[in-house]
């Protein structure tokens, strides 16, 4: 069975990093081959925001989850080892206000809620947070159903 990462990129560990968990949870199923289809372990969106945002190596980072399977609690304590990791106040700050002030494009916001059936008016969400998390518990129904 594939499974749906239903942690959202609007949460944190105790490292206060938006999506870090996210990143973590999908890395984890990818190297056990459950990642559900059409998601990547680490793609190019907030995945590489993160990462790059802490200043880690991207190989460094699926290697490590891959090879020592390690707890939430003990990925941060690896992140929080690595050399060029930048963890100060302002460096968070700024990777999560990066993060949350991210806005897909039109035709994404667009796609996303007709899928659900959600009007693309004034109430809709905007920001690529709640779009993606309307999209994977969509996801997870269509997995259900299956």
């Amino acid at each position: 069975m594939k499974i749906v990462p239903l942690i959202s990129s609007g949460v944190t560990g105790p490292l206060g990093v938006l999506h870090l968990p996210r990143l973590w949870l999908k890395v984890s199923l990818e190297a056990r081959g459950l990642l559900a289809d059409g998601y990547p372990g680490a793609g190019q969106g907030y995945d590489q925001m993160v990462i790059d945002g802490l200043g880690l190596d991207r190989e460094a980072v699926i290697a490590h989850i891959a090879d020592t399977r390690p707890t939430y609690p003990q990925f941060e304590t690896w992140v929080k080892g690595q050399p060029s990791v930048k963890l100060d106040a302002a460096s968070i700050k700024a990777l999560n206000d990066a993060i949350t002030g991210y806005i897909h494009a039109d035709e994404v916001r667009k796609a996303v809620l007709g899928a659900d059936g959600i009007p693309d008016d004034s109430n809709a969400p905007k920001d690529a947070i709640n779009l993606n998390n309307l999209d994977d518990w969509h996801e997870f129904h269509a997995a259900l159903l299956k």
